[in-house]
């Protein structure tokens, strides 16, 4: 307790620098390439959004401080305070206790499905996943994409063909590798997700994206800690809105090509 006492007191010290010294922005973020990428030893890039976050609060003098963890131990840490901010996290109108949502949309993505090459199941609404084992991660949230998907995936009665994989890095490369062993169905995301994994993992030629998704798009925001002082939770939120609505057109495309995805028409 102690340690963590002191930990904590520590991580709060840090979001207040001395005079002279640069602010630090503590970023907490889990792996969904090509958005957000956990860094290894001979590929040090972090992901669109990663890239995006650095080039605005960069501008402004942060110095930006990153925690690879987990959503679900990402959400704790911003909640807690250990963390500033989350770069991504799906919108919900009604915002959870520890956080606040900022008011410029990091994206609004088309969620598609991948599945075997040779299966010939297309997306009617939801009585058309009846009998598919679908995978998903732990804590993931399709309810902005559509609510009538994630109330299938939530219910009881369908626990016995929803699988939840979880892990630190590799989720969607471990559901990828299931599906293409049969061993699930499909799997819904980001389908600028779907293409960067198929591409890395070499997977065209086993497996595809199916088209139309899901209803809606799936719209994510950042979120910053309550644990932040309201008048500079509220400079950083206004950073970040200012920040990203400048970076559209020629400048959003330029962080997309650099990971070999972009949007459908």
């Amino acid at each position: 307790m102690h340690r963590l006492f002191a930990f904590m007191i520590l991580a709060t010290m840090i979001g207040f620098p001395r005079a002279g010294q640069a602010a630090t922005l503590k970023v907490c973020y889990d792996q969904w390439a090509p958005m957000t990428i956990f860094p290894s030893d001979g590929a040090p890039e972090r992901g669109v959004v990663i890239d995006m976050v650095d080039q605005i609060y960069s501008s402004h003098g942060y110095e930006l401080e990153y925690y690879e963890v987990p959503l679900a131990r990402g959400l704790s840490m911003v909640a807690d305070g250990l963390c500033d901010m989350l770069p991504e996290y799906v919108f919900s109108a009604i915002a959870e206790k520890g956080f606040v949502y900022a008011d410029e949309k990091t994206f609004a993505y088309i969620t598609a499905f991948v599945v075997r090459r040779d299966d010939p199941w297309l997306y009617n609404g939801i009585q058309s996943l009846q009998g598919r084992r679908i995978a998903t991660g732990p804590g993931w949230d399709y309810s902005s994409a559509s609510l009538a998907y994630q109330s299938y995936i939530d219910d009881p009665r369908n626990s016995d063909f929803i699988e939840v994989i979880s892990g630190y890095d590799d989720v969607v490369d471990r559901i990828f590798t299931m599906i293409k062993e049969n061993r699930v169905d499909q799997y819904a995301d980001n389908e600028l997700v779907l293409q960067y994994v198929l591409n890395q993992m070499n997977l065209n030629d086993d497996l595809k994206i199916i088209r139309p998704g899901l209803e809606t798009k799936l719209v994510e925001r950042p979120i910053f800690s309550n644990k932040i002082p309201d008048a500079e939770r509220q400079k950083l939120i206004k950073i970040w809105n200012d920040g990203r609505v400048a970076v559209s057109g020629a400048a959003e495309e330029a962080l997309l090509d650099k990971y070999g995805v972009r949007f459908k028409d």
